[in-house]
């Protein structure tokens, strides 16, 4: 690949800390033997880990006994991430005053180098009562890979100093972007893998960076694109490239490619060098430095074995060597591939990392930020009624807050400001997925956000959201809760939408999850909308969406609200008979069902006189789900109190009935619900003619309620 021309680089940019002269002090305060150290014992660990079931530094001749009976892990991606974290620890261990640097796995594969990375760290505890470096340690880093039933074998959470975008392949790039927004001090470098390049999310994430100008006073984001010439399977689509159409692809995206292939310590640490030097800002409309490392994969493991090819191929996807314990010529290429490492030199016999490597080591990482200490929500008695555009803008005024959207805002009648123009805090591009990882690297880094998206598209997160819902369980079990909430507002929905327009489908897929992080709220009007968001944005540790009504249904007497807010759902005394026992209950969740049952409430009592009703609404659809799954849940009296024990429920919900009824059966108490939602009407029809497809119209819903008493068991 043609370098940049070589001439000197522009001033560096004055908001951002001086990461060239951090580099050079890292220079000269760690030689490059060091580095070098670091890196092989990095990649010695990484093999063992695959391979060794004992002798981990090699100290006496390696035998087939060592070897383990099912070697296990991935080997391809490790060499090149080895090679980042081994050149980026000097940096971020003489880091500017003020400055941070954050290193975010985009390749999930490399956990045997984040394992590898931790125990050199002293942060690693698998035997004893803490983290510390002992040759019963390492041998149970290297023996108990891939560690079931504990740490695992990827990169999670759950490896101390772990940040990793959780399970989907394509989102590092953006969500390193979010890490940086707002934040001068940070520079966050992805390691982007070549199959990744080939996502959506991955191809735009590059073109949204200009979306972030002038948006703010932000930190730096330094890609490496780990172009080793493989995805998982075969060659990957940048492999196909000559190293002049790699340069004119990524300066065509807006970037200023460095290009190296990783053989090379002493002038690798002058490429960095001069990338460090030429850093911007996210809201810098400049080019920004990258860096393009073309190691092969599997670098510096077994090149050929028994006539078969290994680097270059599939082959160093996994384990390279099939069954070196019982094949004589795999053994004597494992024992060739360690011993080049020299792991003596590298790990005492009280396996501590040698001097040498320790000097090349950022210490001791600490944990992923969790955020400032929240403050309690307000109380909501007496009530003022607000929209959700004033509480947005309030938060918003209180700082550390974003607002992300896919080119919807106006759309959803989300007024910011007086004008109409876009505030600095409000970024919008149209892709869903690239929204939500500026969301997650934002809440990552402790701040507040929303994703604002029309119902319909909202759907395209889902695998994303419950990959992100996995990670952050892995990080509440190790320890790390408390970030801010992940929170969607869900609106522009299908009710009033064209037919291309109805899909409720999100919040099905995430109640599915069964994640009692999960809430699904359903408020009945405007202003409870905005007081279930006051909520949203002052709470943590949980996964918020909020459907509502652009348009706005009316409005309901707001007695109630405080019980819908804490408890969940709530009897409305005013469509309700005071009766304990009621012939027929009537729930509502969400503002169009509202809308439609509370007539149909109305009309019941002209054409029914003789119905005692209960009329609830339910303000978050997972309370309806049982203990202990959803921590949430109305308690059996509770449950009870609002929809008996034993009289029929009519019950109207925004959502696919069977994502609520799902819900009800698994509280054993379904047989009596008769649950309407949303059902695709098979063609275009009108606001009113889909209402009557689904059973929904205030008509219809009062016709099927006076029957549900009469019928058998009612």
């Amino acid at each position: 690949m043609t370098r940049p021309d070589g001439g000197p680089p522009p001033a560096p940019y004055p908001r951002l800390p001086d990461w060239s002269r951090a580099s050079r002090l890292a220079a000269r305060a760690v030689p490059d033997e060091a580095v070098d150290a670091l890196w092989r014992a990095l990649n010695h660990l990484c093999a063992a880990q695959l391979y060794l079931g004992d002798n981990p530094r090699l100290a006496r001749p390696l035998a087939p006994t060592d070897v383990k009976e099912s070697p296990r892990g991935h080997w391809g991606v490790c060499p090149p991430v080895n090679w980042m974290l081994a050149h980026l620890g000097p940096l971020t261990a003489r880091r500017p005053v003020g400055g941070e640097l954050l290193v975010l796995h985009g390749a999930g594969h490399a956990g045997p180098s984040a394992l590898a990375h931790a125990y050199l760290n002293n942060a690693l505890c698998l035997t004893g009562s803490g983290p510390g470096w002992s040759m019963a340690e390492l041998r149970s880093v290297v023996s108990r890979f891939p560690h079931p039933g504990t740490l695992g074998g990827e990169v999670t959470p759950l490896v101390p100093g772990v940040r990793y975008t959780g399970g989907q392949l394509g989102p590092a790039l953006a969500v390193a972007q979010g890490m940086a927004l707002d934040a001068p001090h940070r520079l966050v470098v992805p390691l982007i893998g070549d199959g990744e390049l080939e996502t959506g999310a991955t191809a735009a994430a590059w073109l949204a960076r200009r979306a972030l100008v002038g948006s703010g006073h932000h930190g730096a984001v330094l890609p490496v694109v780990l172009a080793n010439g493989l995805r998982m399977g075969g060659p990957s689509l940048l492999a196909g490239m000559d190293g002049s159409e790699v340069h004119d692809h990524f300066t065509g995206l807006g970037y200023e490619p460095f290009a190296h292939d990783g053989t090379d310590v002493t002038g690798f640490r002058r490429l960095l060098d001069n990338v460090l030097a030429r850093l911007r800002p996210l809201d810098d409309h400049g080019r920004q430095p990258m860096i393009v490392l073309t190691m092969p994969k599997g670098h510096t493991g077994p090149e050929r074995v028994g006539g078969r090819q290994l680097l270059g191929t599939p082959a160093v996807h996994k384990t390279p060597l099939r069954d070196p314990r019982r094949d004589e010529a795999e053994f004597a290429a494992l024992e060739t591939w360690l011993t080049s490492y020299r792991p003596a030199e590298l790990f005492t016999a009280e396996g501590r990392p040698a001097d040498l490597v320790r000097r090349a080591l950022p210490g001791t990482p600490s944990p992923p930020p969790t955020g400032a200490p929240r403050t309690p929500p307000p109380a909501f008695e007496p009530l003022t009624p607000v929209t959700i555009s004033t509480t947005i803008r309030e938060r918003a005024g209180a700082g550390d807050f974003r607002l992300f959207s896919p080119d919807e805002i106006a759309s959803n009648r989300l007024q910011l400001t007086a004008d109409g123009r876009l505030p600095t805090w409000a970024t919008e591009i149209l892709n869903e997925e690239v929204c939500h990882a500026w969301l997650q690297g934002f809440t990552e880094t402790g701040r507040d956000a929303l994703l604002a998206t029309y119902e319909a598209f909202a759907p395209v997160n889902t695998s994303l959201l419950v990959q992100h819902l996995k990670h952050r369980g892995l990080r509440y079990a190790a320890g790390h809760g408390g970030l801010p909430n992940v929170n969607y507002l869900i609106t522009s929905l299908g009710w009033r939408n064209t037919h291309t327009h109805q899909n409720p489908g999100l919040v099905s897929s995430m109640l599915e999850t069964e994640n009692g992080s999960v809430h699904v709220y359903t408020p009945a009007d405007a202003t409870r909308a905005a007081a279930v968001l006051t909520v949203m944005l002052a709470g943590r540790d949980r996964v918020n969406f909020l459907l509502t009504d652009k348009h706005g249904t009316g409005s309901f007497p707001p007695d109630t609200l405080r019980e819908e807010l804490t408890v969940g759902a709530a009897v409305w005394p005013h469509l309700s008979h005071r009766s304990r026992r009621p012939d027929l209950v009537l729930a509502s969740a969400g503002d169009v069902p509202a809308r439609e049952l509370s007539t149909a409430a109305t009309l019941l009592r002209t054409t029914r006189p003789d119905l005692k009703i209960r009329y609830v609404h339910v303000n978050d659809l997972a309370v309806l789900g049982p203990a202990p799954q959803w921590p949430c849940a109305l308690t059996e009296r509770r449950f009870t109190r609002l929809f008996t024990t034993d009289a029929p429920v009519l019950m109207a919900v925004p959502t696919h009935a069977g994502a609520v009824r799902a819900l009800l059966a698994a509280r054993g108490v379904a047989d009596r619900f008769h649950v309407v939602g949303y059902r695709d009407p098979g063609r275009p029809t009108t606001a009113e003619g889909l209402l009557e497809a689904c059973g929904m119209s205030a008509a219809t819903l009062a016709a099927r309620a006076a029957e549900l008493p009469a019928r058998p068991g009612g």
